[in-house]
């Protein structure tokens, strides 16, 4: 077995339901998501259609609003492979989509794959990132592969990202360019009026 073949089967995703079974796995994903962020009916709709239509989501809203709790609540009731990334200033390309590492006990470089190698990916405070950074994820999004090292990896369907930032916050943040702005299905705002419910 090849280590790309080992990989895949490392991150194989459960299967796709039957088309039959959609409405029925959209109200179930619903009920479970609702327990988790109260108030926010609109916005778990619009996540939930950006999944079934196979697009990724940009969440934007005020801080404390449940994004983060929105995404890890889809993961865990999706049970999906979930990756998470904290962007920040100083994130490099290399910490998104994985690198090789020399190993000296075999003498050969090995695949330490990053956090994209998931079903549902969290790109949280997407905006802190530099360009370069944004370019690796863009990549991601668009083709739903990662090259490293001049090699191309196939991710493992079905992948799907939901990005969020901070409308208020400004300082420290970089505008995401137009080409990954495009690769979004969806644009969704978070109204102020919903909250989350913490599990203790």
């Amino acid at each position: 077995m090849t280590e790309e073949e080992a990989a895949a089967v490392m991150y194989a995703p459960p299967a796709s339901p039957p088309s039959a079974d959609a409405s029925a796995l959209v109200a179930r994903l619903r009920a479970q998501l609702e327990q988790v962020v109260l108030g926010q009916r609109e916005v778990v709709s619009q996540v939930l259609a950006g999944l079934l239509a196979g697009g990724h989501v940009l969440l934007e809203g005020k801080p404390g609003l449940g994004k983060t709790m929105l995404v890890v609540g889809l993961a865990r009731a999706f049970g999906g492979i979930f990756g998470r990334i904290q962007f920040t200033p100083d994130l490099m390309p290399s910490d998104v989509t994985g690198f090789r590492l020399f190993d000296m006990k075999s003498q050969t470089f090995q695949l330490r794959q990053g956090p994209v190698f998931c079903n549902l990916l969290l790109a949280d405070e997407i905006n802190r990132a530099p360009a370069k950074t944004q370019a690796a994820l863009l990549e991601v999004m668009q083709e739903r592969q990662v090259t490293i090292d001049g090699e191309t990896l196939r991710l493992s369907p079905p992948f799907m990202t939901l990005a969020t930032q901070n409308p208020v916050e400004h300082e420290g943040t970089y505008p995401l360019p137009e080409a990954q702005l495009e690769g979004l299905a969806l644009h969704v705002e978070q109204p102020e009026a919903g909250h989350v419910r913490r599990h203790q």
